[in-house]
């Protein structure tokens, strides 16, 4: 079977600024605000709206100020 890089965050939540500067960086455009959190500092979160497209680029932790976003790579077998 086929192989690719699936990327894995890991969101900090509680230390989401609601800056969008992750959001507006992504490139398979996959990071949101979150329509239904909101953290102890009164701002709603980052989330991944499809996890699955994913690629790991980490563009997004780069971005980011607070440091808030981890990025882990997994390899993943894909279907032919």
């Amino acid at each position: 079977m086929p192989k690719k890089v699936r990327g894995v965050l890991k969101i900090r939540e509680d230390l989401c600024k609601q800056c969008g500067l992750c959001v507006a960086v992504c490139p398979v455009h996959i990071l949101d605000f979150s329509k239904t959190k909101i953290n102890s500092k009164g701002y709603r979160p980052i989330e991944l709206t499809d996890p699955d497209k994913c690629v790991g680029c980490a563009f997004c932790a780069m971005m980011c100020p607070e440091g808030v976003i981890d990025v882990y790579r997994e390899i993943v077998e894909v279907a032919e």
